[in-house]
């Protein structure tokens, strides 16, 4: 987590292995794991391979996710007189963390230790077997009271969209572990899914006096502030996490994506350049990159690469609005016409959308450009902008009657499939099933092919526990069409072990 200072190793001179172990113990404890490596490594090369260290090093390589390092560990191990279940422990992680789930269930076998449940979760989850991965989890928790079995469950349900549920797990957490790190960072990312804002920041105030070598509780709270719309305190966050660890990839990445929200594309470009030919289109650093190079004046290289974005994932509003304005900046107005359509039709249509469509609405000579026009001069000092700030900030922080009123406003203004799924997921909240399913229904029947709304069409009726025949088989019809989205998988693996299935 932390690359080990230079002052450090020189500090490490003169030491002996004793010292070593000692502070290794002390930096296991403030999750300093990267100098806690380096520690052990340097004792074990002056007192050989001791059992008791070379534990001691795979559980800090597992939990840094060194897979290769565990494994290597696991090996000194043996050769030291380790064996039986605990062994196969280390291996089995380790092989998770190498990509090797199904050596890793062989390795597991029939153990039933909370540890050996958590492993298996994880191996499962790897193979796309999100019911086997819940199974897991809560067999596991039967088993037995496990810190991290509790913190992967909890990160389970979070990604399940279950906060409830998630928040019970970390509740038991901080009982085995009072303030642990763990606990403090679930609390916090909680807190903030629900829009307790100040919550989430008090806690990871906390996090980063009793961790103050780690970045993560500067990297969460720049998330949080960022979630909020304050750019300058994220940016403010974002520094102090460098000040720790100014390579790690989540704080690179922050720096990335701040630099483009304050138009810095230069620099976007400087950073991202070097990883060019590595970058997922559909990444959040992808997206940035095509939008740098076409703020850089290179629109046919940002249009490639906003394509295959959205051909990846054609709902994705961002590299929809993206492409349609490489398509135009390329001469090729008519194709950014038909793109940018189906945003600028939408009820919830901005200046920013409605303004690229009348531009090249205009220049193909297109039937509706004045209509647009006259929309977004609308826009510009609209209620439907108002109306649609306030449901997403009623959404984000759980405010399901405001999302509610606001959505629902929305809705009487024309059929638009988003301003229902919306207005589906507010009303299943406020336990207004028979409402929610109706909305969620009329969303898909606009968008039939769409997986969020199928997702949604299966997601309400499954938490009002109404024909569950049909809300999973809506759910897997959602999580097929979508096999990278990890909300759905879950959701789908959460309301089939509920049901039974």
């Amino acid at each position: 987590m932390l690359i080990l200072p230079v002052l450090l190793l020189a500090s490490a001179c003169g030491e002996d292995a004793t010292d070593k172990i000692s502070r290794a113990k002390q930096e296991i404890a403030a999750m300093e794991l990267g100098a806690a490596k380096v520690d052990l490594a340097a004792a074990l090369a002056e007192k050989g391979d001791s059992a008791e260290l070379l534990r001691m090093l795979a559980d800090v390589q597992l939990r840094l996710g060194d897979g290769d390092g565990a494994e290597a560990t696991a090996n000194r191990l043996e050769r030291a007189g380790g064996k039986g279940p605990e062994l196969a422990l280390i291996r089995a992680e380790a092989s998770v963390l190498r990509g090797r789930a199904d050596e890793s269930l062989a390795l597991l076998g029939n153990a039933s230790s909370p540890t050996a449940w958590r492993i298996r979760a994880a191996a499962k989850t790897m193979l796309k077997d999100p019911e086997g991965a819940l199974d897991a989890l809560r067999k596991g928790v039967a088993a037995g009271a496990d810190p991290l079995l509790l913190r992967d469950y909890a990160r389970f349900l979070i990604d399940a969209q279950d906060l409830d549920g998630a928040a019970a797990q970390v509740a038991a957490l901080m009982k085995l572990q009072p303030d642990g790190f763990d606990g403090l960072m679930l609390s916090a990312d909680i807190a903030a899914r629900r829009g307790r804002m100040a919550d989430a920041h008090g806690v990871l105030e906390k996090a980063a006096k009793r961790f103050p070598r780690v970045p993560d509780p500067w990297i969460a709270r720049a998330t949080a502030y960022d979630m909020d719309g304050k750019l300058d305190d994220a940016v403010v966050m974002a520094e102090k996490a460098a000040a720790i660890a100014p390579d790690d990839p989540r704080v690179v990445d922050l720096k990335v994506q701040f630099a483009a929200m304050k138009g810095d594309w230069e620099k976007v470009r400087d950073v991202l350049g070097k990883k060019e030919s590595t970058l997922d289109p559909l990444s959040a650093n992808g997206l940035t990159y095509a939008e740098a190079m076409l703020r850089l004046g290179r629109p046919e290289q940002a249009r490639a690469m906003f394509q295959r974005a959205l051909t990846r994932s054609p709902n994705n509003p961002y590299s929809r609005l993206m492409l349609a304005q490489a398509q135009l900046a390329t001469g090729d107005a008519a194709a950014a016409y038909a793109t940018v359509k189906p945003l600028s039709d939408s009820v919830m249509a901005g200046p920013r959308e409605l303004e690229l469509a009348e531009k090249a609405a205009r220049s193909i000579g297109a039937a509706d450009a004045d209509v647009l026009r006259a929309r977004l001069a609308s826009a510009k000092a609209s209620a439907v902008q108002d109306l649609t700030r306030k449901g997403q900030a009623a959404l984000s922080a759980e405010d399901w009657t405001g999302a509610v009123a606001a959505y629902g406003q929305l809705a009487q203004m024309g059929e638009d499939a988003e301003v229902l799924k919306r207005l589906a997921m507010a009303l299943s909240h406020a336990g207004r099933a028979d409402e929610a399913i109706a909305a969620a229904d009329r969303a898909r029947a606009l968008r039939p092919e769409d997986p969020d709304t199928t997702y949604m069409a299966g997601y309400v009726r499954a938490a009002a526990g109404r024909d569950r025949a049909t809300a999973l088989s809506l759910l897997k019809q959602a999580s097929e069409a979508a096999p990278d989205n990890v909300q759905f998988r879950r959701s789908l693996a959460r309301f089939s072990a509920s049901a039974g299935a």
